[in-house]
């Protein structure tokens, strides 16, 4: 990153919750004369820059759309490939995290996944858990519904058992029980490859996002693609409902 890019940045409006939907590795792949998994294996290293950026910016938490619960549909070869690329990269970047101060947190229904990466998201998450420069959300089996749907079963259970009573249940009580409790909400939600939806990505979560979507294939989303979309972020007025002026 030059300093010239990091000098047009404004500081003080950085966003405190940068989220990703890295879309496009498959077109990218075909455009390149290759099959679909080259372009999930180049995705990969996108995904790496896009926590340098936020260390380098100071940018507490990142939030990567990994694998939904909708992506089990796709041919089963590739999703066999989608979970062993996801293992190698639990097994090669742990020591990176370690490194670089990164708290892992994975979110999703994880108890679905495969056993052997349950073992690796349970490593990596210990062995983070004191880790404090940036907090790392990869969702793993997430759909933004069924967040939603787990949030209000662990709600209906404490009111059953009576350790939770209607009047107690507001919005902030919600936050509670999502996967991404304790954090701020997205300030920021980038969705790469030219598509215009957030296909069931932290729905809660983003009530108040700005949105940004590039056509750029997330494979060609490097480090100045993503000040770009910062620097848009900071042109934008947030009023949250109110008139802003």
């Amino acid at each position: 990153m030059s300093n010239h890019e990091t000098f047009k940045l404004t500081i003080e409006r950085l966003p405190r919750h940068v989220a990703i939907i890295m879309d496009g590795n498959g077109r990218w792949a075909r455009l390149h004369g290759q099959p679909r998994i080259y372009g999930h294996q180049k995705g990969v290293g996108r995904a790496r820059e896009a926590c340098e950026v936020a260390l380098e910016l100071g940018i507490p938490v990142l939030s990567l759309y990994a694998f939904s619960t909708e992506n089990w549909a796709r041919p089963p070869e590739e999703v066999e490939f989608l979970m062993a690329l996801l293992e190698e990269y639990l097994t090669k970047e742990l020591p990176i995290m370690m490194e670089q101060g990164i708290r892992f947190h994975p979110i999703g229904r994880l108890q679905d996944l495969p056993a052997g990466i349950q073992d690796k998201v349970r490593e990596a998450v210990k062995a983070t858990k004191d880790n404090s420069r940036l907090t790392l959300n990869l969702a793993l089996n997430y759909g933004g519904r069924a967040e939603l749907v787990d949030a209000f079963k662990d709600m209906a259970r404490l009111l059953q058992e009576g350790k939770l009573s209607l009047q107690d249940i507001k919005e902030s009580t919600v936050d509670e029980f999502l996967y991404t409790k304790d954090q701020p909400p997205p300030d920021l939600l980038i969705r790469t490859s030219g598509e215009f939806r957030i296909s069931n990505f932290l729905l809660w979560q983003v009530a108040y996002t700005e949105l940004y979507f590039t056509t750029i294939l997330w494979p060609d989303f490097d480090k100045s693609e993503f000040i770009k979309a910062i620097l848009e972020y900071q042109r934008r007025e947030r009023r949250f409902g109110g008139l802003g002026y």
